[in-house]
C-alpha cells in the first residue's frame, strides 16, 4: 500500500480508536493483515467457544483458517446437514465466548453499523456472546452515521447480494432501491453506538481494504 495511504490509515484509525474508547468499547490498529490476525489470537484465548457470521474480513486475514486449526471449540453452522442442525448451531452460538464479526460501515467516532437479512449476525452482536470481536478495513470507516448507512446499503448490500446469487434490485443496478423483495437482506439495522458491558466489543482496524 501507498506509504501516504498507510499513514493517512494509521491517523485516521487512532481517531476511530478514542472514538470506540469513549463508547465503552476497545480499539486497535494493524498495519498488516499478519498483525491483525496475531492481535486477534492474543485477545481470544485458547480453549474459547468461537463462532461467526458471514465476516468475509476474518477470513481474509486468515483468521477463520487459525481458529478451525487451533485448541479452540469452533461453533460451525455450515457443518450442519440439517436446518435443525444449523439451528441448533446457532443457537448454541449465543453462549459462545466469542462472536467474529465484520462490519458493513463505521463512522469516524466509532459507531459500527450493521445490515442483517436473518438477523442472526446482529443479534448476537446485539446480546448474547461473552464477546465480539470485530475485524475491520479501513475501507469501512465513513465520515459519520448518514455517510456508513448509504455505504452499507449502496456497497455492502448489493454486493452481498450478487454474491449470494439473491434477486434483489440492487444485485441488478448496484444501488439500494429501499426493496420489500422477498430476498431482501436488508431486514434488520443495527447500529451499535455504546457498550454498556465493558470488555465486551473489540475492534481490529486493519491498514488494508476488506469485505465488502
Amino acid at each position: 500500500m501507498n506509504e501516504n495511504i498507510a499513514k493517512r490509515n494509521e491517523l485516521l484509525a487512532q481517531k476511530v480508536i478514542k472514538g470506540l474508547e469513549s463508547r465503552n468499547m476497545t480499539g486497535y490498529y494493524a498495519s498488516t493483515k499478519e498483525e491483525a490476525l496475531a492481535k486477534a489470537l492474543e485477545i481470544i484465548p485458547e480453549g474459547s467457544s468461537v463462532t461467526m457470521g458471514g465476516a468475509m474480513s476474518a477470513h481474509e486475514i486468515g483468521l477463520v483458517e487459525a481458529i478451525k486449526n487451533g485448541n479452540y471449540n469452533f461453533i460451525d453452522r455450515d457443518k450442519a446437514s440439517t436446518a435443525e442442525e444449523k439451528r441448533a448451531a446457532m443457537l448454541a452460538g449465543y453462549d459462545a465466548d466469542f462472536f467474529l464479526s465484520s462490519a458493513n460501515a463505521m463512522t469516524e467516532d466509532g459507531v459500527i453499523i450493521n445490515i442483517d437479512g436473518n438477523s442472526n449476525r446482529v443479534s448476537m452482536i446485539a446480546q448474547g456472546p461473552k464477546h465480539v470481536l470485530f475485524i475491520v478495513g479501513m475501507n469501512k470507516i465513513c465520515d459519520d452515521v448518514d455517510g456508513a448507512m448509504k455505504r452499507a446499503r449502496n456497497v455492502a448490500a448489493p454486493i452481498n447480494a450478487q454474491r449470494f446469487g439473491l434477486s434483489t434490485p440492487c444485485s441488478k443496478t448496484g444501488s439500494c432501491m429501499d426493496c420489500k423483495s422477498p430476498d431482501t437482506i436488508c431486514c434488520q439495522f443495527l447500529m451499535t453506538r455504546f457498550s454498556r458491558h465493558k470488555d465486551r466489543i473489540h475492534v481490529i482496524l486493519v491498514n488494508d481494504n476488506l469485505g465488502f
